[in-house]
């Protein structure tokens, strides 16, 4: 058996909430964490009408303006389906990489399997704090990013929009695997 090309994809999401299928994946965003270039980002019609208002609070998104604006689940999905396999080819592997990966990947996995059928990243993610923790032997507590970012000093900043973020999170992601090298 030949090992794959391993291509990792930053993603970052907005939602309405804390659980997928009862709250909405408001937007998603995405990047080759090596090529920055190769970019993704949309935004979706809510599933639902349940939201917490902290969680819109900080996504400034609006559930009224993406039900007359954003896509719908399946256009969605099969944007970035389409975005994945353009980066993609048949020796590759993708990589989930997410801040938080296990939040993050529940959404895309939910919306995944309910509107595509499958999820092209698998059944995993690699997750950026529990990286940072193996490579540095830090505690929990000092995966927060204000830690990682006094650590590792990155260009780019979180804002919660989640194109921004997933660029940002690809960029701690190069730094921490350049010190782990």
């Amino acid at each position: 058996m030949s090992k794959k090309n391993e291509i990792f994809i930053s993603v970052d999401i907005e939602t309405s909430g804390p659980i997928p299928g009862e709250y909405s994946l408001l937007s998603i965003g995405a990047c080759n964490v090596d090529d920055f270039r190769q970019e993704f980002f949309c935004e979706l019609k809510p599933i639902s009408n349940n939201a917490d208002p902290k969680a819109l609070e900080i996504s400034r998104l609006s559930l009224e303006e993406l039900a007359r604006s954003g896509k719908s689940p399946v256009e969605a999905m099969s944007d970035f389906l389409a975005w994945l396999r353009s980066i993609a080819g048949v020796n590759d592997a993708l990589v989930f990489v997410g801040f938080n990966a296990p939040f993050d990947w529940s959404f895309i996995n939910y919306y995944f399997h309910k509107f595509i059928g499958s999820n092209p990243f698998g059944f995993a993610g690699l997750d950026i704090k529990a990286y940072y923790m193996g490579v540095t032997g830090c505690c929990w507590a000092d995966t927060r990013s204000s830690a990682m970012d006094a650590a590792l000093n990155p260009t780019k900043k979180s804002d919660h929009h989640a194109l921004h973020d997933a660029q940002y999170q690809a960029e701690l992601f190069r730094l921490i695997r350049r010190k782990a090298m």
